[in-house]
Order: C-alpha cells, then structure tokens, then sequence
C-alpha cells in the first residue's frame, strides 16, 4: 500500500486522531464518504467527544503552533469566534465566543471566561457581520453541507475581517482515518478554491497543517486498541500524546494564497471577507493568488 512505510505526521499539536480513530470499523470507501448523511453517526460523534471532553482538562491556546498567527491578529479585533474547538482553542479563551456540539467542552470553556454555546456551523446563532475573527480548525470537512458551513461563516465575518480554517485534501487520501473522525470528504485544491471565491473570501496565505495516521499498521493497532480500551486510550491522550503533541508541533510555514499541494495531507487558510455591495453580496474583485508550482 501506498505509504505504508511512511511516520505520522505532527505538524498540528492535537493528538486527538490517535484516539478517535477506534469509533469506526474499516468500510469501503463509498460508504465512508456517505456516512454523514447518517444523523446517527452524528449522534454518534457527540458521544464520543462528550466522552472525550469529560475526561480532559483545557489547554490554553498559547502552547499551540497556531498562536504566533492568532496573537499577530488580535490587535484591534474587538469580537471574536471559534467554532468547534472542544477544549483545545486557538483564539484567547476569555472574551471570545465559541460553539461546539459538546457540553462538556461549553462547560469548561464558559467556567474559564469563554462565552460559549452549543451548536454546529451550518447555522450560527449570530448576527449577520457579527466578528472581525473567526477561526474554523478541523471543522467544516465534517458537515454535509459544506456549501451551507462556508455561507454561514461568511455571513457572521465583517466586512475586511479574517477567517483561519483548516480542511484535510485529497480525495485520493481518503483512509479509514476519515472515517473514524467524522469526516464527510477531503478537498480538491480547485474545489476549495471555489468554495471560498463564492464566499465572498479573499484567500491570502495557506500553509501545510494536521496530524493524520499515514502508516497502515499505526492505524489498525489504534483502531483495534481504542475499541476495547475506550478508558485508558482517553488518559493516554490526556497525560502522554498531547504532551507530546505539544513538545514535537512544528512552526507552521506560510506561503501567497495557496501553496504548493502535491503531498500536502491536511491545510490552513487565512482568508479576509470582501466588502459587501448594498444588496449584501460580495464586491467582485481578483480574490486570490495563483497556486504556487
């Protein structure tokens, strides 16, 4: 198999895909594209997260290789959100709002100084214009609907402000992996692309991100070993690998618009909103950088 030889990863800190990857049992791939059509794997994801968070204490986002970025755009942003960040935000707990599917991440992010609510990002209960920050990590390849996900978030962005998100690429790359975490699909270069044009986003810088099993065995012992000792792996998580996330993350290296793809797992974007017309749609305008390569 293709990269069979081939380490883990850690560009990103979060080690949480080394203990999310037991939930599901290997299937082929056409049923593990079309599992979030599911609302029952949606449920299914709640569980485990909620059971995850439970277990778990919060890091603050200044250990993550993501905070010279989010710091470098702080400076007069007076509001802010973070959809999806369980007990592992970027943005500064205290002051910012956050949305997760998890209760038990709401509740120690509102105990830490958070505003926090549950919800998911295909409808955000916000106004429209609402943030000059927005950051979306590892969430928006999860939605069925990813055209509806990247409407909302443009809608709650100010004009001029800046969203950071990041998805996993490559259809091709498509592994169990995917499917264990929750994943609906990985995106082609042009598809991402179009997604963000038609948002109304300017794509001004990317880099390399994420932290994903490329090695077959790795992933069948975490799968195998998560499955029947759901406990344990949780406390692994929580004293051994995101000590060690933490300890080997890598500083992430930013390019123009969208870098070079080719063998690129997972990527971070910095995009800014485009001013809106009087009629609320985007001013038309040359949005992105070309490709690199």
């Amino acid at each position: 198999m293709e990269g069979a030889d081939k380490p883990l990863t850690a560009d990103h800190a979060d080690p949480i895909v080394l203990l999310s990857i037991g939930r599901l049992r290997s299937e082929p791939q056409h049923r593990l594209r079309n599992r979030m059509s599911n609302p029952n794997l949606v449920v299914e994801n709640r569980e485990f997260y909620d059971a995850l968070w439970s277990r778990a204490h919060l890091e603050h986002p200044n250990r993550f290789n993501t905070w010279p970025l989010v710091s470098a755009l702080l400076p007069g942003v007076s509001t802010r959100l973070e959809i999806g960040p369980g007990l592992r935000p970027r943005l500064p707990i205290s002051g910012t709002h956050f949305i997760d599917i998890s209760a038990p991440a709401v509740q120690q992010l509102n105990a830490s100084g958070g505003c926090a609510v549950m919800g998911e990002i295909a409808a955000l209960p916000y106004p429209d214009a609402g943030f000059g920050l927005v950051c979306a990590f590892d969430v928006i390849e999860h939605g069925e609907d990813d055209r509806q996900a990247f409407r909302e978030l443009s809608r709650v962005l100010q004009d001029g402000a800046v969203l950071v998100f990041s998805v996993p690429l490559h259809e091709k790359s498509w592994t169990d992996f995917d499917a264990s975490v929750g994943h609906a699909r990985r995106y082609e270069p042009a598809t991402l692309l179009a997604r963000i044009e038609e948002s109304g986003l300017t794509l001004e810088k990317s880099a390399a991100y994420g932290m994903a099993p490329k090695n077959p065995r790795l992933l069948k012992f975490g799968m195998d070993s998560l499955a029947r000792h759901r406990t344990v792996a949780i406390h692994l998580y929580n004293w051994v690998l995101m000590p060690l996330g933490l300890l080997f993350q890598k500083r992430l290296k930013f390019g123009p618009g969208l870098i070079d793809t080719d063998g690129i797992d997972e990527i971070l974007l910095v995009c800014r909103r485009r001013r809106r017309t009087s009629s609320g749609s985007p001013v038309q305008e040359s949005i992105m950088a070309a490709p690199a390569g």
